[in-house]
Parts: C-alpha cells; sequence; structure tokens
C-alpha cells in the first residue's frame, strides 16, 4: 500500500461515495488506475465494506447502547457468536478495557433492549453484563 492508496482510503473514509473521476484528478492519475487500486485494496481486504450512516432516532431506535460482557475464559469467542446474531445489535468487539466484550444496540423501545439484555445474560459463560444507555444520538467527530 502506497501514498495513493491512502489517499483513496482517506477519500472514502470521508465520502464512500466519491467518484472515481474525482479521484483520479485528485491523485494525478486515470481513473483506470484508481479503478484497479480499488479492486486491488477490496481483495485484499482493505476496504471490507462500502456503507452509510444514519441516525438510529429517525428510524425509531431510541434505545441506543453500548453493553459491556465478561465471559468465562472458555466461553468468549462462543458468547460473541451468539450476541452476533442477535436483533439489533451493530457491532461486537473483543477488548482489553474494562470488558472482555463490549456490542452496540439498536432498539425499539426500552423493553426491546431490556429483553435483549436479559437475552445476552443469560447466555452459558456470561459472568456479568454493563449496559450503557445513550441519552443523545452520536456526534461524530471529522
Amino acid at each position: 500500500m502506497d501514498k495513493r492508496d491512502r489517499m483513496i482510503i482517506e477519500s472514502f473514509i470521508e465520502d464512500a461515495r466519491t467518484p472515481y473521476s474525482a479521484l483520479a484528478r485528485q491523485l494525478g492519475i486515470s481513473e483506470a488506475a484508481v479503478r484497479k487500486r480499488v479492486k486491488n485494496l477490496e481483495a485484499a481486504g482493505i476496504i471490507a465494506k462500502y456503507t452509510i450512516r444514519v441516525d438510529p432516532g429517525v428510524l425509531g431506535y431510541d434505545a441506543i447502547a453500548i453493553i459491556g460482557i465478561d465471559t468465562e475464559p472458555d466461553a468468549l469467542v462462543r458468547v460473541q457468536g451468539k450476541v452476533r446474531a442477535m436483533k439489533g445489535v451493530r457491532y461486537t468487539s473483543l477488548s482489553s478495557g474494562d470488558h472482555m466484550l463490549l456490542f452496540g444496540v439498536w432498539c425499539k423501545g426500552m423493553k426491546e433492549l431490556q429483553a435483549l439484555i436479559a437475552r445476552a445474560k443469560s447466555l452459558p459463560g456470561v459472568t456479568k453484563i454493563c449496559p450503557a444507555v445513550m441519552l443523545k444520538s452520536v456526534e461524530y467527530c471529522e
């Protein structure tokens, strides 16, 4: 990965819909060269997905939380897989911080969030669960 590849990635981080023609002008290379570089970045797994950012509240998700879970050591990977499959879970991350596993959820109300927390808490191997409910939607820093 060279400087031009890094510039392509930075452009896509800022706006994943950046046209290849604009990138070509910015980098001083042909559009075909940009397409080839992007294809190579995708093949290498450096660019894994193109996505959008939405305000969950606008979509009716008014119970947003980040939940920390601790597990018995041999249950961590299994618990992460079970949590990942739960409706409303947007991401999971293994952590070296206060909790072994963190996951973010979007729920349509506190009852739905409480039910999700109860399901996670009941998973075999879970020793502790600590939800942090978001009081205001995320403000992105760019």
